[in-house]
């Protein structure tokens, strides 16, 4: 069976944004980019909330078109293009939409179907609401945390509505020379 595995950037406080979404202090650069570009090219599909979706919809389908397109632009456009989309949202229509569901309702019920058809990983990118909903349901099976070094104090916490321990084991560690530490686990 497919594991949703939940890709995320967080503060060593846990929170995933500032309290009004704020992803400014969050480090990215070539390094991490080629870390991720790997993992992520095994994928073949990628989960969202509407709001995340939206933002990567409105970015990634041209990225590669921009005469200044770095090579993660290029990499990751294509990528996106060719990637199947699963968007969580009570308001998006599908109609129209390109290599992407919608999942509106019967959350668990949807995204069982979808782990049982034959496949990789489903990553869920960034998308804290959904992650939230998938995490009250016991629907996500690793997380894949790229924890920054910074204290926000406040904002929109990574782990929201859990109500029971959840045991996880480390896969493995990586340390980026920016000062961010990605950590890989499974549910256990």
């Amino acid at each position: 069976m497919r594991k949703i595995i939940s890709f995320m950037h967080i503060s060593l406080d846990g929170f995933v944004a500032g309290p009004n979404g704020e992803m400014d202090w969050i480090k990215v650069d070539e390094e991490i980019f080629d870390y991720v570009g790997n993992r992520i090219g095994e994928g073949d599909t990628a989960l969202y909330g509407r709001v995340t979706y939206e933002m990567m919809e409105g970015y990634w389908p041209t990225a590669a078109d921009s005469p200044t397109a770095s090579k993660h632009d290029i990499e990751h456009s294509k990528w996106y293009s060719q990637v199947h989309k699963v968007v969580l949202s009570k308001t998006m229509k599908d109609a129209e939409l390109n290599n992407t569901t919608i999942i509106s309702d019967n959350l668990a019920d949807h995204i069982n179907e979808i782990k049982k058809q034959s496949g990789n990983d489903i990553l869920l990118f960034g998308s804290p609401t959904a992650t939230h909903s998938l995490i009250e349901q016991n629907l996500i099976d690793g997380y894949w945390l790229f924890v920054n070094p910074i204290i926000l104090g406040q904002g929109i916490p990574l782990f929201k509505g859990i109500t029971e321990k959840t045991k996880l084991k480390l896969l493995n560690s990586h340390q980026f020379t920016c000062g961010v530490t990605e950590l890989n686990y499974t549910v256990d």
